[in-house]
C-alpha cells in the first residue's frame, strides 16, 4: 500500500503547472501577445509610408549652422593641429595650383629691357587662358554673351585655402626669414609675377639719397644703422614699430597657430607684408566681411605714396593712414575678431604716440623716380618713345583710364564699382562665393610696373592682363596695338 506524500518537491511541481481554461493568468498572456502584434503592425505601416514619401520627394538635408560673425575658438592640442595640417597640405596646395593653372599660363615670360629699381625684369602677359576664342573675339562680345558662354577669364581669385585663410608669404621672403613659414600652406603665385625682393625705399624728404635701404631688407636688426641721421627721432621710432613683430592670427603662441615657432620669434611685423614700405605680394583675406566664404583674397598694396592718398584699405575707405595703422591690428592681424585677438595676444597701439609715429614714417614713403614724366605727371615728349606717346593719348582718350586715374599720381582718391559680376554667373569655387564685390578704391598708378600682381585680389598677373581686363569690363574695343601702347605708357609712370 502506497502512502501519498506532501513533500515540498511535490508542492512546487503543482504550483508550476500551466494554467487551464479561462484563468486570469491565461487571459493576461493572450492580451500581451495581441498588443505586441498590433504595435508591430502599426510600426510596419509607418515605415512603409515613410519609404513611399522618400521616393516621392527627397529628404531635406539637415540645416546648417547659421553664419556667425565670430570665429570658432579652437582648443585642440598643437600636435594634433600640426599633424592634421601637414597631412592635408599636399592636397590643399595641389588644388590651389590646379585652379591657378586652369586660369593662367604660369610660365616665365619677362621683358629683359624693362626692369624694376634693383634690376628684376617685369613679367609679360597676358597670362589668362581663353576658352576657344581670341582676345579680339572676346572683346567684341557683350557682357551677357560672355556670361552665358562662361568665357570671362578674370574671375575673383580665392585664397590658397579659402576656408582657413590667413597671411601667406612668398618663398623668396621665407628663405630670408624662416619664421614666416606656415606648415599648412605655401605661396601659390610664382616669384616672377611678384615685386622684387627686397624693394628700394625712396623718401619724399630725402629724394637726393635715392634708395635709402641700400639694397637691404630693413628689419629690427638694421633699421637704426640705416636711418639714424636721416629720420627725426619720431620717424625713427615709428619705423622701429613697423619692423617689430607682434602676435597675429596664424603666427602666435597658441595651440592653433600655423607656424612651428613658439620661442619668442612668433608673430609678424607690418613690414613683413609691406616690405621696405612697399609690398612683397603676400596675400590674406579681408577681415571685415562675413560669412567666411564671402571674404575676399587681398593682395598686399604698396605703401609708396600714402602721403597723397585719402582712402585706405581696398574697400573699407578708412580716411587716414593713422586709422589704417591702428585698425590693421584688429582687421588684418586677427580677421576683425576681437575675441580671437584677446586670446592670441593683440597689441593695442597708443593712438597719440605709437600710431602717430608709425604713420609719420609711412607718410614720407615716396614713389620710385619716373624720369620720363614732367612736373605735371605727364610724359615729357622729348624723352618718350612713339609707343609711350600713343599710349598716353589712349589713356586720356579712347581708353578713358584718366577718368579715375588722374595725374600727377594717377588716382582720383575715390571708390568705384566696376560691376564685374555682369560677366559671370555667381557661384562657389574653391571655398569662396564669387559674386558682386562692390566698389574698390582707385589705386595710384605711379610706379605701377614694380607692383605686380594687380587689382585688389591679385587676379591680374601682369600689366597686359590689366589692360585686357579693363578692355572687357569697360567695353572699350581696343585693337592689339592700342593695348600694347597702353602698357608701354604705364611702364613709364
Amino acid at each position: 500500500m502506497r502512502i501519498k506524500s506532501n513533500s515540498p518537491a511535490k508542492t512546487r511541481e503543482k504550483s508550476h503547472r500551466k494554467p487551464t481554461g479561462n484563468s486570469p493568468a491565461r487571459l493576461k498572456l493572450l492580451l500581451t501577445i495581441a498588443l505586441t502584434l498590433a504595435l508591430a503592425a502599426l510600426l510596419l505601416v509607418v515605415t512603409n509610408a515613410g519609404a513611399q514619401d522618400r521616393t516621392k520627394a527627397p529628404r531635406n538635408p539637415p540645416p546648417k549652422d547659421p553664419p556667425s560673425s565670430y570665429m570658432p575658438v579652437i582648443e585642440e592640442p598643437f600636435d594634433v593641429v600640426r599633424a592634421r595640417d601637414k597631412a592635408n597640405k599636399p592636397r590643399v596646395m595641389a588644388a590651389a595650383m590646379r585652379l591657378l593653372d586652369q586660369r593662367y599660363d604660369l610660365s616665365r615670360h619677362v621683358d629683359p629691357d624693362v626692369k624694376m629699381t634693383h634690376g628684376k625684369p617685369i613679367p609679360v602677359g597676358p597670362t589668362a587662358r581663353l576658352k576657344g576664342v581670341t582676345w579680339e573675339q572676346l572683346g567684341a562680345m557683350s557682357p551677357d554673351e560672355i556670361r552665358a558662354k562662361g568665357l570671362f577669364p578674370y574671375l575673383p581669385l580665392p585664397h590658397a585655402n579659402h576656408p582657413v585663410g590667413g597671411m601667406v608669404f612668398p618663398q623668396t621672403h621665407i628663405k630670408v626669414q624662416p619664421r614666416l613659414e606656415r606648415f599648412d600652406l605655401d605661396f601659390d603665385i610664382p616669384d616672377h609675377f611678384l615685386p622684387e625682393f627686397p624693394p628700394a625705399i625712396f623718401l619724399t624728404t630725402r629724394a637726393d639719397l635715392g634708395d635709402v635701404s641700400k639694397g637691404q631688407l630693413v628689419t629690427v636688426n638694421n633699421f637704426y644703422d640705416l636711418f639714424n641721421g636721416i629720420l627725426n627721432p619720431k620717424q625713427l621710432d615709428g619705423l622701429r614699430l613697423l619692423v617689430t613683430q607682434f602676435p597675429q592670427q596664424q603666427f602666435n603662441a597658441t595651440a592653433d597657430r600655423k607656424t612651428e615657432r613658439n620661442d619668442g620669434m612668433q608673430g609678424v611685423a607690418c613690414f613683413d607684408c609691406h616690405v621696405n614700405g612697399h609690398t612683397n605680394g603676400a596675400f590674406h583675406e579681408v577681415g571685415d566681411i562675413r560669412p567666411q566664404e564671402n571674404r575676399r583674397r587681398i593682395e598686399t598694396p604698396s605703401l609708396r605714396g600714402v602721403n597723397i592718398q585719402r582712402l585706405f584699405g581696398s574697400q573699407r575707405a578708412l580716411k587716414t593712414v593713422e586709422d589704417f595703422t591702428e585698425f590693421e591690428q584688429r582687421a588684418a592681424y586677427f580677421d576683425g575678431d576681437n575675441v580671437i585677438a584677446t586670446k592670441k595676444g593683440i597689441n593695442i597701439l597708443d593712438r597719440g604716440h605709437q600710431v602717430h609715429e608709425m604713420s609719420e614714417f609711412q607718410e614720407i614713403l615716396d614713389f620710385p623716380p619716373a624720369p620720363k614724366l614732367n612736373v605735371y605727371g605727364r610724359l615729357d615728349r622729348k624723352k618718350a618713345t612713339p609707343a609711350e606717346i600713343r599710349g598716353e593719348e589712349l589713356f586720356f582718350g579712347k581708353a578713358t583710364c584718366s577718368t579715375c586715374h588722374t595725374p600727377p599720381f594717377y588716382t582720383d582718391n575715390l571708390m568705384h564699382d566696376l560691376m564685374v559680376e555682369r560677366f559671370f554667373t555667381p557661384r562657389m569655387e574653391a571655398g569662396m562665393v564669387m559674386t558682386k564685390q562692390g566698389p574698390i578704391k582707385t589705386f595710384p598708378l605711379r610706379g605701377i610696373k614694380e607692383s605686380p600682381p594687380y587689382l585688389h585680389d591679385g587676379r591680374l598677373l601682369t600689366l597686359e592682363d590689366t589692360v585686357e581686363f579693363f578692355n572687357l569690363v569697360l567695353e572699350l574695343g581696343l585693337a592689339p596695338q592700342e593695348k600694347g601702347d597702353l602698357v608701354a605708357f604705364m611702364r613709364a609712370l
